[in-house]
């Protein structure tokens, strides 16, 4: 259904050159993309600042490495492989299991090692890169991630994504996988976006392909229920990587694993806007709100001041 500008000024969306000069532009210095666009790079800081991240069983960064990746994999039931500039989640291949010489995708599709050793060669020669420079190949150990999930996602890890400006938590949602997006929380390949009220961590609305949902595709479970626990601990988590990074305008992404409670899984210099559409809302007000506040503020003090002032009520559960 097509639109006027003026309706979405009034509903407070912005777009891609106000997001790119308003505040990608103003907020983030250039010289530190390399932290959060390098996967493996943002890890180790990760690391050094006590955030918890996926267990990394190890990389590959040349192609005669490719060959030995059978022997950094015995012993690991599960795995992921990714490459670490990549974006969009492109290149990202999940390993549910291991049934002797196979590797079986939450889907069931199963691959030789063959397969996995061309996945990580085309990782290592950039397609799936930014900008197709040269790569390298993060191998993780599988996310278990909380069982509370189980039906709300389909064949994949179910992620949540929250918009961080100058250290405000400002706008977030949760990605769940479905068969279209072939398991994989992407909104771009068929995920489905359930706008989270940052107040207190309840779903309030639902879409997939830009258009409303009220149930998961594949399982058939209503949204409306759907609660992230240890919410205010996540948002402390999105929150403190600003000191982290340094960056102003930051996408924060992050799971919830049945053991180790939230990690964080990357951050994104650069988020996309389908956040919005996923919360029925848009960013701009917000925005306008925080810059208007004074510096210096602590990580406790300005999640606090977003569960304040950016509450939401369900429409998921208005229209049920």
């Amino acid at each position: 259904m097509w639109t006027t500008p003026a309706r979405l000024r009034a509903k407070n969306i912005i777009g891609m050159n106000r997001r790119n000069i308003r505040y990608i532009g103003r907020y983030n210095n250039r010289r530190l993309y390399p932290l959060v666009d390098d996967k493996l790079k943002t890890k180790l800081l990760a690391q050094e600042y006590g955030i918890t991240t996926p267990a990394l069983i190890g990389t590959v960064t040349t192609q005669f490495g490719v060959k030995h990746i059978r022997e950094m994999l015995v012993g690991h039931a599960g795995f992921v492989i990714k490459p670490a500039k990549g974006s969009g989640g492109k290149g990202i291949l999940v390993i549910e299991r291991v049934e002797g010489d196979r590797y079986i995708k939450p889907s069931g599709a199963r691959l030789s090692l063959e397969d996995v050793e061309r996945h990580v060669s085309n990782i290592l020669s950039g397609l799936y890169s930014l900008g197709g420079s040269p790569d390298v190949a993060l191998v993780e150990a599988l996310i278990n991630f909380d069982d509370s999930f189980a039906e709300y996602t389909y064949e994949g890890v179910p992620d949540i994504r929250v918009i961080v400006f100058k250290g405000y938590p400002v706008m977030a949602m949760m990605r769940l996988s479905t068969a279209a997006s072939d398991g994989k929380a992407n909104l771009h390949q068929g995920a489905v976006g359930v706008g989270i009220d940052i107040a207190s961590g309840t779903a309030i609305r639902g879409v997939q392909f830009d258009r409303t949902r009220h149930d998961h595709p594949d399982t058939g479970h209503e949204l409306a229920s759907l609660h992230i626990p240890g919410w205010e601990t996540l948002l402390m988590l999105a929150a403190g990587c600003y000191e982290m990074t340094g960056l102003g305008y930051l996408g924060t992404d992050m799971v919830l694993d049945r053991a180790h409670g939230p990690m964080l899984l990357e951050l994104n210099a650069r988020p996309g806007l389908a956040i919005q559409m996923a919360n029925g809302e848009g960013l701009r007000s917000r925005l306008d709100l925080i810059e208007r506040q004074p510096d210096g503020v602590s990580a406790e003090e300005r999640v606090v001041f977003s569960q304040h002032h950016f509450a939401r009520s369900s429409e998921l559960r208005e229209t049920a």
